[in-house]
């Protein structure tokens, strides 16, 4: 059986994730508004809103033991939800070369909070960015997305593993050159069950787990 969970949609908040936390209680939490005044990316990185944008999270519990990867498989949930859209590992959600939304993981001992912002509607987003769709879709498309999106997260996390050949398929990152720190690069060949990015390199292959990568090229798949 689905493990039931609370929804929240406040009219506009500094950050969801911080919501979600707050409200966490026995139930998971999935917390969603149009207006998130304070969203951070990744290493505390300010999140830019589109004009349209959805920024939800999901807050639950988890026990020390599970370790997979979350971000991931938010990603998934995102590409299962958002049509036409596909994977920059570790947490990136692209519409051809182009950023649409991002993933941002939170865990303190057994809590995990799970965001994503994804951009909607943005007539002159800015250079890197863009957003789903051609014109705006009006005060509400926002929640649809955003419920959609709690629940394929909510069965992902109830299952047993994580749907690691889905995200082979989607992720863009695999069989490209990247770069990644300030002076690495490789090619990177797969990810593995943990997550982590496994990277052909001149002295041999290694896995990363964290860092801000980027692709050298994009070459036809």
């Amino acid at each position: 059986m689905a493990t039931p969970y609370l929804q929240l949609r406040p009219e506009s908040v500094p950050s969801t994730q911080d919501v979600a936390r707050e409200n966490l209680g026995e139930l998971p939490v999935l917390v969603m508004t149009p207006d998130q005044t304070k969203g951070r990316g990744r290493a505390g990185e300010e999140w830019i809103t589109a004009d349209r944008a959805v920024a939800v999270s999901l807050a639950f519990t988890s026990g020390d033991d599970d370790m997979r990867p979350f971000s991931l498989m938010a990603g998934v949930a995102a590409a299962r939800v958002a049509e036409g859209t596909r994977l920059k590992w570790p947490n990136d959600v692209m519409l051809g070369d182009l950023k649409v939304g991002g993933i941002l993981v939170e865990r303190s001992a057994d809590v995990v909070v799970v965001g994503l912002g994804l951009n909607l509607w943005w007539p002159d987003p800015p250079e890197g960015m863009a957003a789903l769709l051609g014109e705006d879709p009006g005060d509400d498309r926002y929640a649809e997305v955003a419920g959609l999106w709690g629940a394929e997260l909510m069965r992902l996390v109830d299952s047993d593993g994580w749907p690691i050949d889905e995200y082979h398929s989607l992720c863009i990152t695999i069989g490209r050159d990247i770069t990644w720190d300030s002076d690495r690069s490789g090619h990177a060949v797969e990810v593995g069950d943990d997550g982590g990015l496994v990277v052909e390199t001149d002295a041999g292959r290694e896995t990363i787990f964290s860092g801000v990568v980027r692709h050298v090229r994009f070459p036809p798949r």
